[in-house]
């Protein structure tokens, strides 16, 4: 009985054991997986990658979805070289020596969605060569060698959604180049050799949404360079080490939601090109030698909520530099050389959710206090602020002061005029005056000069306030007398000094005056008493200025009458009279009313004196 039970076992087994055998060999039947390939049936996967393959195997399995060739010495792709992977959805053929691809390559791939051929030696694309590739969305051509794009390179690509192309020697790029990329949405150029912003091109592409400009050889963004972008919402532009600025109306048509310029050298944020994006949210400017961000000349960006402005060479925030900016959240100034970031700089600090501020030179002062008592409200991303220019905190990290330490620690000396010698100065018209201003306080104050009429003067003009304190009035004139004003201040509060300037006018050098009355109005004269204008002569300066005119008059008449007498000498001896013959008008008459052409003529003689 046993024996039976035994016997049926091993024939189940051996049942099981060829129906296994059977399966596998269908399989391998197939699914033929080429050396050095490596075939997963499970993903639907060929991967053949670090295979030192000069070419692509040709008996791939017509069921595989993925391939990956990478890392290969394939040179070239020839027509129609993957016709039978009708079902691939994903192709990668990056980190080869690929230097040509035919036209027709990839005729066949109906279902290919991804197309990958990364850091390869591809200098030129021809046209036709995406021929085939009706479904393709995404195109990786990054890290060749391609010079240039033609006219209608892309036209089969009718629904290609994103273009990597950065890190090429691209130098020309067609106006038509774009054309056919109705869905394109995504785009990556490099610009290092261009001489100009692609516009034309660009113009083709209607529905993109992002642009990543990398490596522009340009020093300036010229106006107008993306004008018929409408729907994009987020410009790149990126290691452009040679642009300096950006015209006034090079963003002129776009509607950006993010803008980025990072790694360029710009030396000031670009308020005007950017005044009219209201609907910017993020914007970095990182990696830019920009020193200052001016107060009030942000707030046109009114849904602004980060700025990133990292690495840069910021040495001061200026009060209300994102005044207006009510739905800020973000604020990303690391490794800059910051000594402070006061409150006055934000519409409301109660916004912030998020400070970098790390890796600057700060002077840990009362006007960081705001920072500290909000410390558990911002998050800085891991890297706390610590002070580097206060003597007494140098290295500590600020954050980590007591409630009670911070009061005494935190602190700021109000500023004091130091020089309060009164200065009244009285100087003639046309002289240069300067008057001294120092102040003392922690922090340094930040001095400004007001004119009489307590309006600020600028560093500069004529009358300028200089960077050392001092006001400077140059070639003074009599309407700058009056009280100047200079206000030293910081954190702590104010102080102040008034001087006083007098100008005299320049004194009238006549001895003996005669006045003309209700001649002329010349607008230096001040008017007299009776409102008459009254303008000095000097008798002597009159009779001299009479007498030089009358003898140059002369001698310029004797000069010519000297010439005529010579030239006249020279022509030989003069005639005293003139003959002159004519022809009288009643001879004409008669001689037009007869037949023949004698005309009768009549003389005189001239006695010439």
């Amino acid at each position: 009985m046993f024996d039976g039970i035994a016997v049926h076992q091993r024939l189940c087994l051996g049942a099981l054991y060829l129906l296994a055998a059977g399966v596998a060999l269908t399989s391998e039947t197939r699914w033929p997986c080429p050396q050095p390939c490596r075939c997963n049936t499970e993903l639907l996967e060929v991967n053949c990658s670090h295979g030192q393959l000069s070419t692509v195997p040709n008996d791939l399995a017509k069921e595989a979805k993925l391939l990956n060739v990478t890392h290969n010495i394939i040179k070239t792709l020839v027509h129609q070289q993957f016709q039978t992977l009708t079902q691939l959805l994903e192709m990668d053929l990056s980190d080869n020596l690929l230097a040509v691809v035919e036209v027709g390559t990839f005729l066949g791939l109906q279902s290919l969605l991804t197309l990958r051929l990364a850091r390869n030696q591809l200098k030129i694309i021809p046209v036709g060569a995406f021929a085939g590739l009706p479904n393709l969305q995404l195109l990786d051509i990054s890290s060749n060698e391609i010079l240039l794009f033609l006219d209608f390179t892309f036209r089969d690509l009718a629904a290609l959604q994103c273009i990597k192309a950065a890190d090429n020697d691209l130098v020309f790029i067609s106006h038509q180049a774009f054309t056919g990329l109705t869905s394109l949405q995504e785009l990556h150029l490099d610009g290092g050799n261009l001489t100009a912003v692609p516009t034309e091109a660009l113009s083709q592409l209607s529905v993109l949404r992002s642009l990543h400009f990398h490596q522009l050889g340009l020093t300036a963004l010229p106006n107008y360079s993306f004008r018929h972008l409408v729907h994009l919402k987020e410009l790149v532009i990126s290691h452009c080490p040679w642009l300096e600025t950006l015209s006034g109306n090079s963003l002129f048509g776009l509607n950006l939601t993010s803008f980025t310029i990072r790694h360029c050298n710009l030396s000031a944020v670009p308020y005007i090109p950017l005044h009219h994006l209201v609907y910017l949210v993020y914007l970095d400017l990182s990696f830019n030698p920009i020193t200052y961000i001016h107060g009030n000349l942000l707030g046109d960006l009114l849904r602004l909520q980060e700025l990133h402005l990292v690495g840069g060479s910021l040495l001061r925030i200026g009060i209300g530099a994102f005044r207006g900016l009510t739905h800020f959240k973000l604020l990303n100034v690391s490794r800059n050389l910051l000594t402070t970031l006061e409150a006055g700089a934000f519409q409301s600090v109660d916004t912030l959710k998020t400070l970098g501020l790390n890796n600057n030179p700060l002077a840990c002062d009362c006007r960081l206090l705001w920072v500290v008592r909000r410390r558990l409200y911002l998050d800085f991303g891991g890297h706390s602020p610590t002070c580097a220019t206060s003597v007494q905190l140098q290295g500590w990290n600020f954050l980590d002061l007591s409630e009670v330490e911070q009061p005494g620690l935190l602190t700021c000396r109000q500023p004091r005029i130091i020089n309060r010698k009164p200065q009244e100065v009285k100087v003639d018209q046309g002289h240069t005056v300067v008057f001294y201003c120092i102040s003392d306080g922690d922090p340094l104050p930040f001095v400004n000069w007001l004119d009489p009429q307590l309006r600020p003067l600028s560093p500069i003009g004529r009358i300028r306030a200089l960077s050392n304190g001092s006001l400077e009035v140059r070639y003074a004139q009599p309407q700058d007398s009056g009280t100047y004003l200079c206000v030293a201040s910081n954190a702590a509060g104010n102080d102040s000094l008034p001087v006083s300037l007098h100008v005299r006018a320049f004194p009238s050098s006549s001895k003996n005056p005669f006045h003309l009355k209700g001649w002329f109005a010349f607008p230096s004269a001040s008017p007299g008493v009776n409102g008459n204008q009254k303008l000095p002569f000097d008798v002597k300066t009159l009779v001299m200025a009479a007498t030089i005119g009358f003898l140059s008059f002369f001698g310029s008449v004797s000069v010519c009458f000297i010439f005529i007498f010579f030239w006249s000498k020279s022509k030989g001896q003069i005639k005293h009279t003139a003959t002159i013959a004519y022809v009288p008008r009643s001879a004409m008459s008669s001689s037009n009313r007869g037949t023949g052409n004698y005309m009768e003529t009549s003389r005189f003689t001239m006695k010439l004196i």
